[in-house]
């Protein structure tokens, strides 16, 4: 079992159920330390008081507000936990709706909530089953960390997970990075969605989703620990430029189709619609021109 990061309850209407929180998520990247090159011995961060010019020990440390220049309000541990605030020792349901009514953006990092002694499993159980029910999730509002925060609960298996949630001035507006206003065609917009439809996926099973920096990383270090020659680095492919979309597009489609061992012409993509060209309007004749005669039909 991981290890709790926070104990409290879920407060569902008049409904009271002792979870505790741990990690749904866990990190498997390498991990590097800082050395001095010179003797490789450890480089490490001390805590110096800027007054005393000594370094003090955790014990010593603790958290403070700067309230003016010359005035520090410190604040402890066991304040914060202590808030005059319903959600700083529960996580309260505020709403239930459909998740696609929330933007992705705000959704961040999940933790499973584990329901705390045999006390919490039926009222755990009916929150499960109500969920899975609806299919919807719910919404709460928590406070960890000295902030509150929203929060999404949501199913997975046979566990509620906690997903935090941003506040809404925390996203960006997307105009702030003024996407670009071009226009394409319909054949360029259906060539997208058939090289989608070439790369789609039921699952996200296979060598394309797993991590192969760390593998990359990992042979590294163990070529420089056995004194070997690192492996040679792949040459980068050259982005070409795009001058014509639907070429890149139809070519984007063989490519994948092959990649996955399909014939590629299985599907066409659409062709580009050429504009027809308007006859011109017949001028008059001028007087001095002859007339042709007509040409007989051949089965005249």
């Amino acid at each position: 079992m991981p290890r709790t990061i926070w104990s409290g309850a879920i407060s569902f209407g008049l409904v009271t159920i002792p979870i505790h929180v741990v990690s749904a998520t866990e990190n498997h990247s390498i991990q590097f330390h800082q050395y001095h090159l010179e003797d490789m011995g450890r480089v490490r961060v001390r805590k110096v008081c800027d007054l005393e010019d000594r370094e003090v020990a955790q014990s010593e440390i603790g958290k403070g507000y700067e309230y003016a220049k010359d005035q520090i309000v410190a604040i402890s541990d066991a304040e914060l936990q202590d808030l005059p605030l319903p959600t700083a020792k529960a996580i309260e349901i505020q709403a239930f709706v459909p998740l696609e009514s929330i933007d992705p953006i705000r959704i961040a990092e999940g933790y499973y909530l584990v329901p705390d002694g045999q006390v919490a499993a039926k009222p755990y159980k009916l929150l499960r089953q109500a969920l899975e029910r609806s299919s919807k999730v719910a919404i709460a509002k928590y406070a960890w960390s000295g902030r509150e925060r929203l929060g999404l609960l949501r199913l997975r298996d046979d566990a509620i997970v906690l997903h935090a949630m941003r506040w809404p001035d925390e996203v960006r507006d997307p105009a702030a990075v003024d996407p670009p206003h071009e226009t394409v065609s319909e054949e360029e917009i259906e060539g997208a969605l058939a090289l989608m439809e070439s790369m789609s996926r039921d699952g996200l099973e296979g060598p394309e989703f797993e991590d192969a920096y760390t593998d990359a990383l990992a042979k590294i270090i163990e070529s420089k620990r056995e004194d070997k020659p690192l492996p040679e680095a792949p040459e980068p492919e050259q982005p070409g430029k795009v001058l014509d979309l639907m070429a890149a597009l139809t070519e984007s489609v063989q490519q994948a189709k092959a990649s996955r061992g399909e014939d590629a012409d299985v599907h066409e993509m659409p062709k580009k619609k050429t504009a027809k060209k308007t006859p011109a309007k017949k001028t008059a004749a001028k007087k001095t021109t002859k007339k042709t005669p007509a040409r007989r039909s051949r089965s005249a």
